[in-house]
């Protein structure tokens, strides 16, 4: 391990975030700030993938919006986060599962892992 990401693993705050993989249904607790206030806003959807390592470490997660597909990026890092929660576990044979983009209605759908 070099010296850059030794530092940057210090600088880092320690999440206590479930583990989650591709395929996974989760829901993301972030906090949304206008103007002087702050509210709790969840995003729920499908994990697609994860991106990068330690302090650089992302996640993103596609949900279908009134027959629109939405995909939000979330850094892992971020304090803007509040929680995480795993609503299902899903069996993919891929790391980034791109090809659910194309997919619609029961084909969009990942098996539940047992």
């Amino acid at each position: 391990m070099n010296i850059t990401e030794t530092i940057a693993k210090e600088l880092t705050p320690g999440n206590n975030l479930p583990s989650f993989k591709a395929g996974d249904n989760i829901t993301v607790y972030y906090t949304i700030k206008e103007g002087d206030k702050q509210r709790t806003q969840f995003f729920k959807g499908d994990v697609i993938q994860r991106k990068g390592s330690g302090a650089t470490e992302t996640f993103t997660i596609r949900k279908i919006s009134h027959s629109i597909g939405v995909e939000r990026i979330f850094p892992i890092n971020t304090p803007l986060i509040e929680k995480i929660e795993v609503n299902k576990k899903g069996k993919v044979r891929r790391a980034r599962i791109y090809y659910l983009r194309e997919l619609t209605g029961k084909k969009a759908r990942i098996r539940e892992a047992r």
